[in-house]
């Protein structure tokens, strides 16, 4: 590839907060309220736990191949050939994600905010913003997110200081009144929303970050931080709208913000809630599709990926306009679906490729010492 310059490590650790947080902000309380009721907040905690624990292991993983992609790695492991296979699925995980997430922002703005706008004009817009940042290249996307992060923090801190008067802390009673196997469910679900995609991370991880020993230690850190953002707006809902409530909204976080009023001078202040959200999913689309078109052109041997993001970009949007659908099989996708989907691509399939290095490495030490 061309592009050979490196991000530094406090541009990583922006961006893995900006993807841990991603849609999960916005949608992850409903799945939650609905597995462990009251004590979601409990699951949240739980879930950004076993995410940093995988995080762990892909520190391990990133070891292996400090200086190249997952898919450079993959063709060195296997073969040329075998790797271009093993790597297939991996670029498709990443253009169902993009596509998905597309579908997600073109959803919420016409059923929330533009009812009269058509999906495809929203879907095309947001769509042209994401290829145009991956035309200027991971560098000027990670720079614009160290201008977007104080925004999103500041964002963030007025909501949560505005919808404080209206917590019922009777909402969280009674704490684990369902026992513990809904809160593992529920946690296995924060996971495989926020963490278990951070597999497309390692066409950036290690091998795009200045400093790989730094990097890993702030990709934990990272991954904790931006996983109190997903605790807190998870607390926040419960203890503002109640377990029934939560449940049953698609958009829970985007119906806290409408509870605002202070005098009767601060309210609807939901595009607020609206604009933090654009940011998180921004960067999470981006990478999605970053992982696929630079993943695709290495596995096709095109030393620049910038050629194939427009075209790309137009099989990606009419895609996202089919990939659900109706918000129903949405949802039935999300839960029965993605989240083995996800701990396939994002679990297995990384243990699979440390697995086989593992034993490769165990075999040409053998052999150097029998030979």
């Amino acid at each position: 590839m061309n592009e050979i310059s490196k991000i530094s490590v406090r541009q990583f650790t922006i961006l893995v907060m900006f993807y841990t947080i991603g849609t999960t902000i916005l949608v992850i309380p409903s799945t939650l309220a609905a597995d462990a009721k009251q004590d979601a907040w409990i699951a949240s905690i739980a879930g950004v736990g076993l995410g940093m624990l995988l995080v762990l292991l892909y520190n391990k993983i990133g070891m292996l191949f400090p200086d190249k992609t997952l898919v450079e790695y993959n063709e060195k492991l296997f073969g040329k050939w075998a790797g271009k296979i093993v790597s297939l699925p991996f670029v498709f995980f990443g253009f169902v994600g993009a596509s998905t997430l597309l579908f997600y922002m073109g959803n919420f703005m016409v059923t929330q905010v533009m009812q009269e706008t058509p999906i495809e004009f929203i879907n095309i817009l947001f769509a042209s913003i994401v290829l145009l940042g991956l035309r200027l290249g991971l560098e000027t996307m990670a720079r614009s997110a160290e201008i977007f992060f104080p925004w999103f923090v500041a964002l963030f801190s007025l909501l949560a200081a505005f919808v404080f008067p209206e917590i019922r802390m009777e909402n969280m009673e009674p704490v684990l009144e369902s026992g513990l196997k809904p809160i593992g469910e529920a946690a296995i679900s924060v996971a495989g929303t926020a963490s278990l995609p951070f597999i497309v991370l390692f066409m950036i991880f290690p091998s795009r970050v200045s400093n790989p020993d730094k990097a890993r230690k702030a990709f934990l850190i990272a991954t904790g931080i931006g996983g109190l953002f997903i605790v807190a707006i998870t607390l926040l809902t419960i203890l503002v709208l109640g377990t029934d409530l939560t449940e049953r909204l698609v958009y829970p976080g985007y119906e806290l913000a409408r509870k605002i009023n202070v005098g009767n001078f601060v309210e609807r202040v939901e595009s607020v809630m609206a604009g933090i959200w654009f940011m998180g999913i921004f960067y999470k689309t981006s990478f999605y599709l970053y992982a696929c078109i630079a993943g695709l052109a290495q596995m096709i041997g095109i030393k620049d990926y910038r050629p194939l993001v427009w075209p790309f970009g137009m099989v990606w949007v009419v895609f996202s306009l089919v990939v659900y659908p109706d918000v129903v099989y949405m949802a039935e996708w999300d839960t029965n679906v993605f989240i083995p989907y996800a701990v396939f691509m994002g679990l297995l399939m990384p243990l699979f490729v440390w697995g086989v290095s593992l034993c490769k490495r165990k075999w040409s030490k053998k052999k150097s010492r029998m030979g």
